[in-house]
């Protein structure tokens, strides 16, 4: 009988966070059917899963880098990083759902909700280590299918039905345009391996329309994912017709993965082979065509079209759409430059985005579980009716902004600082404007919340010590990071050293 060869078992010990995740979604189901009284069992089986894949990610966060599974699948310092971020989300989102009126009203059984966010979970951590195009586009799809579903999961909602179909329609399309562009890619490199394309295109025997062509029908994949313009149609009528739980969750976590996953399409398919390094992030190897201008156009398109729609929003998980949608546009600004200091701008900023933005969304929903409404209006006299929401929810938005001394100015603060180090002043100049811009739709709810009279007979809204302490758990870090922000610093500093080179 033949042994297993050496580097499949080096391969699925590099995999144990990810197998993890895969016998959590196994055994979430099977219990759902098991236990079938029990409405929280497989809640309680998703969260021992993410907190068993946090732990073996522990494990591996001082490994070297390592390509597994024939080259399909990279396990670095960068993918980690961002493996952290969506874990950390998937455990906040599940602490979210126990808390959530719309969720648990009603006798509906939540064993599929939470075995299908230990699938998306699994999508999304595939997502950010795929170094092979077939992979990318298989992890997107389990990501996409899953959230397909979850986005309509509260079907009796008269908008929940009509934002999936809407999210099922315009994720059909990108992941059709994408695939097709995947396979123009392998007519013209003979591989789908961006190691092997990287290879081809630095040999110059590339037709470089068709090229241009497939990378742009690459890009729409990613641009999807991320919600950047003119890929984001879907993502209001989506974010304000999914659970609150569901819009939080893809605002963070499902905007990691697609950065994670374009960054290191970009970063390993056009470097500059001639720099003699993988960390320089050059766009050199295709002269003629600047990606870094088309990234640029779309940046400036996403972060002023999300932040001038928002204005006019009253709906508040609408406008945290729209706002989502303009960080998408910021976060664009550190793959532009596509250095180190650009990339790790990218990663402080998820950091800081994953607290504030949650927190955003949690605030929402504890007001929405107790008015039943997700209207600005419902926000009329709520920092006198309960301080503390008020005032988390105040330090949320001025974070959203940038304003100093959250930690939302010092994600900024990077970001910016690399475009100026690049020498992209016009860049930073419109980013800075467009965060002035934001302030403005910002405060209008901070008015409603200080500066309004409640309406009619609306008392103050009680959280419970587990409500409180999550709140608490959201808004320490955004305040914290925004004076003491060296530790993060380094450590997103020292995740885009190296991109699991061969």
């Amino acid at each position: 009988m033949n042994s297993i060869p050496q580097y499949i078992i080096d391969s699925v010990r590099a995999f144990q966070p990810e197998t993890a995740l895969i016998v959590t979604l196994c055994v979430a189901l099977v219990a759902d059917l098991l236990f079938r009284r029990s409405r929280l069992v497989s809640a309680w089986i998703v969260t021992a899963g993410l907190v068993a894949a946090l732990l073996l990610l522990g494990r591996q966060s001082s490994s070297a880098a390592a390509s597994v599974f024939g080259g399909m699948y990279v396990v670095d310092s960068f993918s980690i990083f961002f493996k952290y971020v969506i874990l950390a989300t998937a455990l906040i989102i599940i602490l979210f759902s126990l808390f959530s009126n719309e969720l648990n009203q009603g006798k509906r059984r939540l064993g599929e909700y939470y075995s299908l966010l230990a699938a998306m979970t699994l999508g999304m951590i595939l997502m950010t280590g795929a170094s092979n195009l077939l992979m990318m586009y298989l992890s997107l799809e389990l990501t996409s299918i899953s959230s397909y579903i979850l986005a309509g999961f509260t079907k009796e909602a008269p908008d929940s039905s009509e934002a999936s179909l809407k999210y099922v329609i315009y994720g059909a399309l990108a992941s059709g345009m994408m695939l097709y562009g995947i396979s123009i890619l392998y007519g013209l490199t003979g591989s789908v391996d961006i190691y092997a394309i990287n290879n081809a295109l630095s040999s110059g025997n590339v037709n470089s329309i068709a090229l241009v062509i497939a990378g742009i029908l690459t890009v729409v994949g990613f641009g999807y994912k991320i919600s950047a313009v003119p890929f984001h149609f879907w993502t209001p009528d989506v974010y304000e017709g999914a659970p609150i739980t569901i819009t939080a969750f893809l605002s963070v976590a499902s905007k990691a993965a697609g950065f994670a996953m374009m960054i290191r399409f970009f970063k390993v398919s056009f470097i500059d082979p001639a720099s003699g390094s993988l960390t320089l992030g050059s766009w050199a190897s295709l002269p003629g065509f600047e990606w870094n201008q088309v990234l640029a156009v779309v940046s400036v398109l996403s972060m002023t079209l999300g932040n001038l729609v928002a204005i006019w929003q009253n709906n508040l998980k609408r406008m945290l759409a729209y706002s989502s949608i303009a960080h998408a546009g910021y976060m664009l600004l550190g793959v532009v430059v596509l250095s180190n200091s650009g990339i790790a701008a990218v990663l402080i900023y998820f950091v800081i985005y994953l607290f504030m933005n949650l927190g955003a969304f949690y605030t929402v929903m504890i007001v929405a579980n107790r008015t039943g409404s997700e209207d600005i209006e419902a926000y009329k006299g709520l920092g006198y009716r309960s301080p503390l929401i008020g005032v988390a929810m105040t330090v949320f938005l001025l974070s959203l902004t940038g304003i100093p001394p959250t930690a939302g100015f010092v994600g900024k603060l990077y970001l910016f600082a690399a475009l100026i180090s690049a020498k992209w002043f016009w860049l930073a100049i419109i980013g800075v404007l467009n965060s002035v811009v934001s302030l403005y739709y910002y405060v209008r709810i901070l008015r409603n919340m200080f500066l309004r009279e409640p309406e009619g007979d609306t008392g103050a809204i009680r959280l419970t010590a587990a409500q409180t302490l999550l709140l608490l758990l959201l808004l320490i870090p955004t305040i914290l990071l925004g004076v003491y922000f060296t530790p993060l610093v380094e450590l997103a500093q020292a995740s885009v050293g190296i991109f699991g080179s061969r």
